[in-house]
């Protein structure tokens, strides 16, 4: 499980640990991680075991994967990941192109990696997290937006892909979430989903569908949206967008 330090990470760890299961928990804060790990392990008599890894940097991605290779893991959960927002042209460059490498580049990797492990071993989990912001541009989110627009487009081919082979893949598409995204996407999210919503949620829709947006202003939010062109999604999430970023 990645992003597994802070938020909805940190939610899916509690969930599957309640639910029985050994966790192997990747992120870049090891103490964080350390915390988590104890916790779990006195509560729910499950061994969970810490990878402390900047997602960012390939190198450290591609430990994670050699790092696992001979442990039996059936789920994949890809919950790390970040934001950012304001004007695309007014952003740090290195801090959307880090982005980039995180979201989607390192998602890609691990997924690669554990699809091929389940498919050999003829079952398992992929769950992505995808975003409400996926299904059309955002203007002042339009890199992180963009970013969700691949891992919803990857896991609904892959979903298709997998299938056949026992391999379950699920699109996670969460509306605003309260954690700690907001804050280091420099958004204010003032109202919104608890991770673990999305988490529950999401656990509960695996096997049974491609996509789930989870929680009830997920579902709210998309029913807005969706009789608008797209065109017109665009131009009400900048408007939603503008007033959660305005300085």
């Amino acid at each position: 499980m990645t992003g597994a330090s802070d938020g909805i990470g940190r939610a899916f760890a509690r969930r599957l640990a309640e639910a029985g299961f050994d966790l192997i928990l990747v992120a870049r804060r090891e103490v964080a991680l350390a915390e988590l790990a104890h916790e779990l392990r006195s509560h729910h008599a499950i061994d969970g075991q810490v990878l402390a890894a900047d997602l960012s940097d390939g190198e450290q991605v591609r430990r994670v994967a050699k790092a696992t290779a001979g442990h039996d893991v059936g789920l994949l959960i890809a919950a790390a990941g970040y934001g950012t927002s304001g004007p695309f042209i007014d952003g740090d460059l290195e801090a959307e192109l880090s982005m980039i490498d995180v979201n989607c580049r390192a998602l890609a990797q691990l997924t690669h990696t554990f699809a091929r492990r389940f498919v050999e071993r003829g079952r398992g989990g992929i769950v992505l997290m995808s975003s409400l912001v996926a299904f059309q541009g955002v203007p002042r989110a339009a890199n992180y937006a963009a970013t969700k627009a691949y891992v919803q487009t990857l896991a609904e081919g892959l979903h298709a892909e997998l299938r056949s082979h026992g391999v379950d893949v699920l699109a996670s598409a969460p509306g605003p979430v309260l954690s700690g995204f907001g804050q280091r996407a420099a958004m204010r999210i003032t109202s919104g989903q608890t991770p673990d919503d999305v988490a529950v949620g999401s656990l509960h829709a695996l096997g049974r569908r491609t996509t789930v947006r989870p929680g009830f202003l997920a579902k709210a939010l998309e029913t807005g949206l969706k009789p608008l062109p797209r065109p017109g999604r665009v131009l009400m999430m900048g408007k939603v967008m503008a007033g959660m970023t305005a300085r």
